[in-house]
């Protein structure tokens, strides 16, 4: 259009449009290139690794001599085995295959390499495919679980979150949540059979995700989950994998802070989710966190001269529960958790808007948090006998005087 002015809603008046236009195109390029992973993990490596070696056992490939895995073309299920002298195992994530697959797995392990139980099940992150069979791995084998403490709710009352790939999503019948038997705190270790172990928060495809490390045969071996796929040998490999907002996933803390977690941690193999196994990874691990601080580059080109979180993260104010049910003339609580990003204290207005046959108290809710840190508080929604079926909230917020509107929301189911 080539046009002499641009008049924008929310701004100034842009002179010399043209110029600005180009720069904004180049930004937008870089973002893409940075955005999109631009390579196939199923071509990364010959079947997910140059590091496991199959065995007599069909579908399953040793990474070293007491690691196990599924391999073959084509498939990539989510489960590792780490085999005690003792014949006890820990299995590592458990999704996305049979639970005939996962029987004829164990019966080879148990006669060809003296598997005797499944002790517990470590649960790398909160999305449903790597926990799809822990139930079944619990009624049929006995196997604990175990996970980071932060992944708790959002694992056991997934219903109750607006976060992507619960594990309701998946569809398998008469799982929609799981229970822990044991919960981590960040850093901590503990002794299992001959092994040591550590279990770390490592954020990056999403908050709520761990990272177990020990020395086994020798290796420090990482089980990272779904944060880093690739081929450590292919320096077109930066090893980043969904970068998707709605993991709660802001950059400082996902793939930043895990890039320079693995950095420090330098394991020499890394088992990725989806059977995937990264061997010398120090090359791809560096590949890794650069592009995190470019990405963040290039979200705070693309942003104002707030804070690029504000941009990207959809959960900078959060109704906890997201989905409630509530009966008709009765009442129940809700939680607001706001976010301050800013480097200096933000005061934050919430109106909630509500449909006919809901009440809401207080009507508005005035915040003042300090930098860098969040505040909650408290809702009451109730309804009246008007109203039955699906309802939504909206929280119509201004911020430091700013209004910003309608951005969250919440959903309330009212039954008679």
């Amino acid at each position: 259009m080539n046009p002499d002015l641009i008049l924008p809603s929310h701004s100034e008046i842009i002179k010399d449009p043209q110029h600005q236009l180009l720069k904004y195109k180049d930004k937008l390029k870089q973002t893409e290139l940075l955005y999109l992973r631009g390579y196939d993990v199923s071509n990364a490596a010959p079947f997910q690794d140059k590091v496991s070696k199959p065995t007599s056992i069909p579908n399953i490939a040793s990474v070293t001599p007491h690691i196990f895995k599924f391999k073959r073309e084509n498939f990539y299920p989510n489960f590792g085995l780490i085999l005690s002298k003792s014949g006890k195992a820990l299995v590592v994530d458990c999704g996305l295959l049979s639970e005939s697959l996962l029987d004829s797995a164990f019966d080879g392990l148990k006669a060809q390499y003296g598997l005797q139980k499944i002790d517990a099940v470590v649960i790398t992150h909160m999305h449903g495919d790597h926990f799809l069979e822990v139930p079944y791995l619990k009624e049929k084998y006995g196997a604990h679980i175990w996970g980071l403490d932060n992944m708790a709710s959002v694992c056991e009352r997934p219903e109750e979150f607006d976060y992507a790939a619960p594990i309701q999503a998946y569809g398998k019948k008469g799982v929609e949540r799981i229970k822990f038997d044991r919960l981590f705190r960040d850093g901590e270790q503990f002794t299992w059979e001959e092994y040591r172990f550590r279990v770390d928060w490592m954020p990056g495809q999403t908050e709520f995700a761990l990272c177990l490390n020990g020395i086994i045969d020798g290796k420090k071996i990482a089980f990272t989950g779904d944060n880093i796929f690739g081929d450590p040998d292919n320096p077109n490999h930066n090893g980043h994998e969904a970068l998707v907002a709605r993991n709660s996933a802001i950059l400082e803390n996902g793939y930043i802070y895990a890039g320079e977690y693995l950095k420090k941690l330098d394991p020499d193999i890394i088992i990725g989710g989806h059977s995937f196994v990264m061997g010398s990874p120090k090359g791809l691990i560096r590949r890794y966190r650069d592009w995190a601080y470019k990405m963040r580059d290039a979200f705070k080109s693309l942003s104002s001269d707030e804070d690029y979180k504000y941009w990207f993260d959809p959960f900078w104010v959060r109704a906890e529960p997201y989905r409630i049910q509530l009966k008709q003339r009765s009442h129940r609580s809700m939680t607001l958790n706001v976010k301050n990003f800013l480097n200096s204290q933000s005061i934050v207005k919430i109106c909630p808007r509500v449909p006919n046959g809901l009440n809401v108290e207080p009507k508005t809710i005035k915040l003042t948090i300090p930098k860098h840190s969040s505040k909650t508080t408290s809702l009451m929604i109730s309804a009246d006998d008007s109203t039955t079926g699906i309802n939504i909230i909206t929280f119509d917020i201004t911020r430091d005087d700013k209004r910003y509107g309608e951005l969250f929301d919440c959903i309330v189911e009212v039954v008679r």
